[in-house]
């Protein structure tokens, strides 16, 4: 079954917003609160509105550049034209680590999910196995068609944001303003631990991979594709500050440090949120929104993935050249997640790491080298060379962050 192919009739404005709204806002938002629990909540607020900010504007940085290429032309082929070798291979093994990083991150999110699920039916399912099934079917969605994946993300990401506001509504009912405001600390610190927050908030904002995807999605057509960014990011912007106080003000901060140190998978936090609320009703809402959250992510990080793979091999994409892509999409994370199925926080951190090259620095010098060749014919991000350099120090300082972090160089929230 072929991909979809440009028509007379444009698809919706929906599925493509659904597109990239379903692929930041999953799994990933889980360690938010856990990461940001030493910053707390109007610090860690500021960090992800200044993330939203430089992320939107790293992928339409990518638009830019993409738009002066033919329709399927993924990073591999603009980074190669545009900055050379050197810059297309670093770029193509971040590229590969963030998206196959994370695709496993979600094999382990999943794994963890559906072994929770299943524990409150009183049935031991094994997180392996869990993810090994949830990773296989995925697989075939992607493998069917770009329009397979819009149209079961809209359909997931539509029943994510239903239990999100049936589940969350209830975690904002039961709010105390003592704990979010962290009343009870005396002379609380917050700002040195909040730059550690920002390679978290990077990752948790990670679409890039899908915008050749809208490419092939929409054709080119600059305005519905800036249009889909925007929505999509500033949905998940939305829907991670509803996040950060559903859970920071009911979870006092010093409890955080226990959710952190057996881990901080989804299913820890989803017991220490049960906990606190002693509600068997939001307990299951709360489950059942973890499992649509990892399903949407999923179908969303793995496109990019499959679509950068197929544009690196040439694949065509026929339902043979759809299939050899698909193994080497999905069997190396799968065997990952297989063999090391409790790595999603860690997962999670170094996929932060990865992707400021792919996210921020490498859009920002794509977008400097496609104005030099040709100019602006079909859409330019304003803002100019401020905008450029503003979003490559983003990306470097990201990098410098979690290189530190990495070596115990910034302070922990412990």
């Amino acid at each position: 079954m072929a991909t979809l192919s440009v028509t007379n009739k444009a698809p919706s404005l929906v599925g493509g917003a659904m597109i990239i709204g379903g692929t930041i806002i999953g799994a990933g938002m889980f360690s938010l609160p856990v990461v940001m629990s030493g910053s707390w909540f109007f610090w860690s607020l500021l960090a992800l509105v200044f993330t939203w900010f430089c992320m939107l504007h790293s992928g339409l940085m990518i638009l830019e550049a993409n738009l002066n290429y033919h329709i399927g032309a993924s990073f591999d082929t603009i980074t190669k034209d545009l900055l050379g070798n050197r810059w297309n291979i670093i770029n193509g093994l971040t590229v590969a680590f963030v998206l196959y990083i994370l695709t496993y991150a979600y094999i382990s999110a999943s794994g963890s999910v559906i072994h929770h699920t299943f524990s409150q039916m009183n049935i031991d399912f094994p997180a392996r196995l869990g993810g090994l099934l949830f990773a296989l079917v995925v697989a075939f969605i992607v493998w069917l068609s770009t329009r397979a994946v819009s149209r079961m993300t809209t359909i997931v990401l539509g029943a994510k944001i239903l239990t999100f506001f049936m589940s969350f509504g209830g975690l904002i009912w039961h709010v105390q303003p003592a704990v979010l405001f962290n009343t009870a600390e005396v002379n609380p610190s917050y700002l040195p631990y909040l730059v550690m927050t920002l390679p978290f908030c990077l990752a948790s904002f990670g679409y890039h991979g899908n915008v050749p995807s809208l490419m092939k999605y929409y054709g080119k057509d600059p305005l519905t594709i800036r249009r889909c960014l925007l929505l999509g990011t500033l949905m998940a912007l939305i829907l991670y500050i509803f996040w950060l106080v559903g859970t920071m003000g009911n979870i006092p901060r010093p409890a955080f440090i226990d959710i952190a140190g057996k881990g901080g998978n989804i299913d820890v936090l989803v017991q220490a949120l049960s906990g606190v609320l002693n509600s068997r009703g939001l307990d299951l809402l709360l489950t059942v929104f973890s499992n649509f959250a990892v399903a949407s992510s999923f179908l969303g990080v793995t496109l990019g993935l499959f679509d950068y793979l197929a544009d690196l091999f040439k694949f065509d994409d026929s339902p043979q050249g759809r299939f050899k892509t698909a193994l080497v999409t999905f069997l190396p994370p799968i065997i990952g997640g297989v063999l090391w199925p409790n790595g999603f926080i860690y997962a999670i951190g170094f996929a932060g790491l990865a992707a400021t090259v792919w996210a921020a620095i490498v859009p920002a010098l794509l977008a400097s080298a496609s104005r030099k060749r040709f100019g602006s014919p079909h859409y330019r991000v304003w803002g100019g060379k401020a905008m450029i350099i503003l979003i490559l120090c983003f990306g470097a300082g990201n990098a410098i962050i979690h290189v530190l972090s990495s070596f115990h160089l910034l302070p922990v929230y412990k």
